[in-house]
């Protein structure tokens, strides 16, 4: 039986359910389909693409050395698909269970529609603690851990299917992506994964719990994996696995918390892609129908302009943005931080401001980053909204000026005492307008008006019952890590920090 692999996010020979099932079924065709109607969607950037090639190539040397090729294929899926079973004779389509933005769920009930009509079995399997068409969210946190727990996969030997040709892995030129420069992005490939595993678990990560909050710190005390899960060169229960043979050793200092810390926040990974997977539609309208109408659907473009090219006038939170610009990447506090002053100082809506952070984000996980810019918008109707007040922000995250000296080089002349608030400084007058803007809003009445307007709305009849509703349906009643997510007026420190990767 001829059998096609399908590979999406799932760029690895390693811990692979879906290529260990087709190599025991028979010859094996490796695809992987590039599909330029999603790469040119609103969430999708260059720099992904670049990370996404990098990880083909070097996923292709992972199968040539078992003897395959990895075939790459540009053009939309069904097409594809239908394509390649008939120039090879496939009888079987397997892939793992993708949970992604709404663009690829409609794909993946278009692949399902074809497969029924051509009578092609098209079998698709777990490969994390997700759990598909999943009756109740009770017991979940109970089947997540027993897959962690069970053996990770080596690499299957293969018999390839003769006479595919390769194909070209595409430049994000030959895709027709915008020009999106980041100096400083994550490479992809499963190399340098495991080399971020090996070096965090070992070296980095003693002062996690610790430095996590701050974009100085954070760059090194973070694992930095979560481009490597988001494509899946490596697979959550390597990480997983692999966090419990360190643990087992029981290294002294700070090790304990900090090794603690991050399995709390893989298992809040899963908790939140299952929020996706349960409700596809987290992606486009607010969890609590009551919040459709606190923000305006069209955005102040002016605002949203100056928050996206790190122009406000309030130095941290500029200077975050344009770090992630440069790097794809921001640690959890502060993905929280642009997000919530986006949504509440600026009042935007958060499917504008969330889509571009999307872009901008390398490790883009729709599961994790819809979920979280909700909730960090104020639109879930569970947790308590926080604004995180971005002056405070940079004097508590940043105390030396550091961070924001080196991104807003043109504040060089502000003595430290006013960095974070400029418009304070007696001599502000000879920079803010001319070499960098003036700030956007007040922080103080901005917040204020916001949080008015908030709590106005969450007093209207039926908002607490809907809100009970909506934690009914989300929450993991059966396991003490998730038992906060029930509550409709508290927030686990564990959800705040689920991105801490």
């Amino acid at each position: 039986m001829n059998v096609l692999v399908w590979l999406k996010r799932d760029l690895r020979v390693n811990d692979h359910p879906a290529l260990t099932l087709a190599a025991e079924l028979g010859p094996v065709l490796p695809v992987h389909i590039v599909e330029p109607e999603l790469w040119a969607g609103p969430d999708a950037s260059a720099r992904q693409w670049e990370f996404v090639a990098e990880s083909l190539e070097d996923l292709r040397g992972q199968l040539a050395a078992l003897g395959a090729p990895l075939v790459v294929r540009v053009g939309e899926a069904v097409a594809v698909l239908d394509r390649l079973c008939r120039q090879h004779h496939i009888a079987r389509i397997i892939s793992h269970e993708e949970t992604g933005n709404l663009a690829t769920y409609a794909r993946d009930r278009r692949v399902a529609a074809w497969a029924r009509g051509a009578g092609l079995d098209w079998t698709e399997l777990p490969q994390t603690g997700v759990v598909r068409r999943l009756a109740s969210r009770d017991g979940w946190a109970g089947l997540r851990d027993g897959f962690m727990a069970g053996a990770a996969l080596p690499p299957p030997a293969l018999h390839a299917i003769a006479g595919a040709e390769p194909g070209l892995i595409p430049s994000a030129r030959a895709l027709k992506l915008a020009a999106d420069p980041c100096p400083h992005r994550q490479s992809g490939g499963r190399a340098q994964g495991t080399k971020l595993l090996e070096t965090f678990l070992t070296r980095r990560g003693e002062p996690y719990r610790a430095a996590m909050s701050s974009p100085l710190t954070g760059e090194r005390a973070c694992s930095r994996l979560s481009p490597h899960m988001a494509h899946g060169t490596l697979s959550l229960r390597e990480v997983v696995q692999a966090t419990a043979t360190r643990q087992a050793e029981r290294p002294g200092g700070r090790w304990g918390g900090a090794l603690t810390s991050f399995q709390s926040r893989l298992a809040w990974r899963d908790h939140f892609i299952q929020k996706l997977e349960d409700q596809p539609s987290i992606e486009l309208r607010a969890l609590h129908p009551g919040a459709e109408a606190l923000r305006p659907r069209e955005s102040d473009a002016s605002r949203l302009a100056a928050w996206a090219a790190g122009e406000t006038g309030l130095p941290f939170l500029d200077a975050c943005m344009r770090y992630l610009r440069a790097t794809g990447w921001l640690n959890f506090r502060m993905r929280a931080m642009v997000t919530s002053v986006a949504s509440y100082h600026l009042w935007l809506d958060w499917r504008a401001s969330g889509q571009h952070l999307a872009r901008l984000f390398t490790d883009y996980e729709p599961g994790i980053h819809w979920p979280q810019v909700q909730m960090q918008s104020g639109t879930t109707g569970i947790n308590i909204p926080r604004i995180y007040n971005p002056v405070k922000q940079g004097q508590d995250q940043d105390p030396t000026g550091a961070f924001t000296r080196r991104w807003l080089p043109e504040l060089a002349p502000v003595p430290d005492a006013f960095l974070q608030e400029p418009w304070k400084w007696p001599e502000a007058r000879h920079l803010l307008g001319r070499r960098y803007p003036e700030p956007v809003v007040d922080v103080a009445s901005a917040a204020r008006a916001a949080r008015d307007v908030v709590w106005q709305a969450r007093k209207t009849a039926g908002f607490a019952e809907t809100a009970a509703a909506i934690v009914t349906r989300h929450a993991s009643r059966a396991d003490p890590r998730f038992v906060n997510d029930r509550s409709p007026r508290r927030k686990p420190a564990s959800a705040q920090l689920s991105f801490d990767l």
